[in-house]
């Protein structure tokens, strides 16, 4: 056995290792990075940056086939699928190849293989042991499936999905969450027929509910099916296809089932339990700095409890090396971190719901207004629909900016700044909105929360 010795172990080289890895080497600490896999984790190489690319090809089809409707001869002959995954693996691999770059500039040590916790704090990974002052657990999360659904065949989650070489005919999406708007968006752009399975009673339903119902109403309109409010049951399979059952009776025929019902904490048989850390279903048990139960032991990332987004672990990588450096960060909460789902139309939020925000206040202690894009003209130019929606504390901050429509995932910081800085719709209301430009839309609904609408009676 060989015994390596460093002031920082990162355990996983997805957003919230990597990002703690840069960090801690940028603030003069010696780092391994431990990294089963690639550099970069899900987020680049089988989630975030391939599914965007999937959604660009997928806006791009859709303009190519509405060319006509704005004066442009254009024809739509189909999809490539060799073409779009030589595309979006071409941006991946230039992307991996930047982050390989950076750690090795950053002069940190690249381990190739399975880590293992142990106690000391340490990572073993095959005969070697890696020793940190400090260690940090980034493992990320698997896609999940339901009890007694068995993944294979025609039964795909979205790794599976992105790797298809065929533009199916038909298809079923089990989950009306983020994964699951995204790749109906992207099928339906490539002219599948799509339904989806949603147990719950709306589509994305961790947003605020007039999104939500926006995006339904999007969606129908683009013919994409959706099944709401009644549980799956099960699912038959045969070479050619699937049957899917649910517990109302309703059966659908597809080629494929998507099972897009959320992502687990990739935590079990790494050692965590042994090495003394405290796990809740799966998850790690840390406190608000993200320290674990075990000294110099930390967590980031999707084993946190809270969103599962590569932003926030990467925030959270970065704020744990500058809390190990004893520069005593910000602590950003979960409400304060912007979500985007990037299907066609986008949904995009930060802070409050106007239901939380009066479950918290009550309904007399905020205000909310809602903007519709219809009289946005940089939205009319784009062909876009939706609205922005504003929660505010009567006669104080902005506490939650919503957003649906195309492009609007752009214009969120601008709400997580309101947001973060408790401002007041009187303090933004002076700064203009450069014209024409969908984050006029923003300005519209913040003057309208100053008393002074100008667009809208």
């Amino acid at each position: 056995m060989t015994e390596h010795t460093f002031d920082l172990v990162v355990l996983g080289g997805g957003s919230g290792g990597y990002a703690a890895a840069l960090r801690a080497a940028e603030l003069g600490k010696s780092v391994a990075l431990v990294e089963k896999d690639k550099v970069g984790g899900t987020c680049l190489h089988r989630g975030c940056i391939p599914t965007k690319a999937l959604l660009h090809a997928a806006e791009v089809a859709e303009t190519a086939r509405d060319a006509s409707a704005i004066g442009i001869r254009a024809t739509f002959e189909g999809v490539d699928p060799a073409g779009v995954r030589a595309y979006r693996e071409g941006i991946v691999a230039k992307k991996f190849k930047g982050l390989e770059g950076l750690v090795k500039a950053r002069g940190i040590t690249v381990v190739a293989g399975e880590g293992r916790l142990e106690a000391g704090p340490a990572v073993r990974v095959g005969d070697d042991l890696y020793r940190g002052t400090d260690v940090v657990l980034a493992t990320g999360s698997y896609s999940r499936s339901l009890p007694g659904l068995e993944i294979g065949g025609r039964v795909l989650t979205s790794e599976h999905a992105l790797e298809l070489d065929e533009i199916p005919a038909r298809v079923v999406i089990l989950g009306g969450g983020v994964i699951g708007v995204e790749f109906a968006s992207v099928w339906r752009s490539f002219g599948v027929d799509v339904t989806i399975v949603e147990a719950l009673d709306h589509l994305v339903p961790n947003e605020d509910i007039a999104l939500s119902k926006a995006l339904e109403r999007a969606f129908r309109r683009r013919g994409i099916a959706s099944s709401l409010g009644v549980r799956f049951q099960g699912v038959t399979q045969t070479a050619d296809g699937v049957t899917v059952a649910l517990e109302d009776g309703k059966t659908f025929e597809a080629d494929y089932l998507l099972v897009a019902v959320g992502r687990g904490p990739a935590t079990a048989g790494l050692g965590f339990e042994e090495a003394g850390v405290t796990l809740d279903r799966g998850f790690v048990v840390t406190d608000e700095r993200l320290r674990t139960g075990v000294d110099h032991v930390w967590a980031v990332g999707d084993i946190v409890p809270g969103l599962q987004l590569a932003h926030r672990g990467f925030q959270q990588g970065i704020f744990v090396a500058e809390e190990i450096a004893g520069l005593s960060p910000v602590v950003i909460p979960d409400t304060h971190i912007p979500k985007v789902t990037y299907s066609h139309p986008e949904v995009a939020s930060v802070g409050l719901t106007e239901a939380q925000a009066a479950d918290a206040r009550g309904a007399d202690g905020i205000v909310a207004y809602e903007y519709n894009l219809a009289g946005n003209g940089k939205s009319e130019i784009l062909g876009t629909s939706g609205i922005v929606k504003v929660v505010r504390v009567k006669d104080g901050p902005v506490i939650g900016v919503h957003l649906v429509g195309d492009r609007v995932g752009e214009l969120i910081t601008e709400g997580q700044l309101a947001v973060g800085w408790e401002a007041h719709p009187e303090d933004i209301a002076p700064f203009i909105h450069a014209h024409p430009t969908q984050s006029e839309a923003l300005g519209e609904a913040f003057l309208a929360l100053a008393g002074k609408p100008l667009h809208a009676l």
